[in-house]
């Protein structure tokens, strides 16, 4: 699990709370009619954006922002340079076996013993990695759609609840509720894309930045292996993909 996000979200939420706690009686800060326009509104608003699959799938997409694991580029590397050892040993065969912890790179190492050109391997897996990303990216924007509707929902709640209260100003009882759904969906418009909406956006590219990292990194090694590279420059070339403080003494 991502401690990162879930602590992010809690952390914000709670400080907000407590703030509303100090303040007095919490639950003024809870109205029906708010949270119909704002929730409601903004998830059939943003849903006019996307095909209906796509939006349906933002439950397990917003799970890969707690719990998606990203496989260190470092593991990767190692993981490539033992199989470049064992590909100059016995071949290229000699893989056809080979677990490895990233299911890209296991579809990659069956194209090797498949014996397909370089070229081929190179489109297919840069195929695939195009595929993915555009699948990373049309969740990310869902979200960003979300983080952009919220608050305008908020701004029609408030001329909403502005338009009540003012065609009742003769009914002093009117008022009240009327404001608070005037100022509530303001509040919950900007609490949805500033806590929530938004910030899973931003964790989602960073996820998708770091899928593609490793899978240029395992392209370019594939074909490296194919080519018959020595295993220690084949080490050296991809750790380029790392920042310079972890490349290793020995640059």
């Amino acid at each position: 699990m991502d401690i990162a996000t879930l602590v992010g979200i809690l952390g914000a939420f709670g400080l907000v709370v407590a703030a509303m706690v100090m303040g007095g009686d919490v639950m003024i800060f809870v109205n029906p009619p708010s949270l119909l326009i704002v929730v409601g509104g903004s998830l059939f608003a943003a849903l006019t954006k996307f095909t209906l699959p796509q939006y349906l799938a933002i439950g397990k997409v917003a799970g890969k922002a707690f719990m998606f694991k990203s496989i260190a580029p470092e593991d990767i590397i190692a993981e490539t340079v033992e199989m470049a050892d064992a590909a100059r040993k016995g071949g290229l065969l000699s893989l056809e076996d080979k677990q490895v912890s990233s299911d890209f790179m296991q579809r990659g190492i069956q194209l090797l013993v498949d014996g397909h050109d370089p070229d081929v391997v190179r489109t297919l897996l840069r195929k695939e990695m195009q595929q993915t990303s555009d699948r990373h990216n049309a969740s990310i924007k869902i979200f960003k759609a979300l983080g952009d509707v919220a608050p305008a929902m908020g701004m029609i709640g408030t001329l909403v609840g502005l338009v009540q209260m003012l065609s009742n100003m003769s009914d002093p009882k009117s008022i009240g509720p009327a404001m608070a759904v005037a100022l509530l969906t303001t509040l919950y418009g900007a609490l949805i894309a500033t806590i929530i909406a938004l910030p899973l956006a931003d964790k989602l590219s960073n996820r998708k930045d770091e899928e593609e990292l490793n899978q240029a990194l395992i392209i370019d090694g594939l074909l490296a292996i194919q080519a018959g590279q020595n295993p220690r420059v084949i080490e050296q070339m991809l750790k380029n993909y790392l920042p310079e403080k972890k490349r290793g003494s020995e640059e």
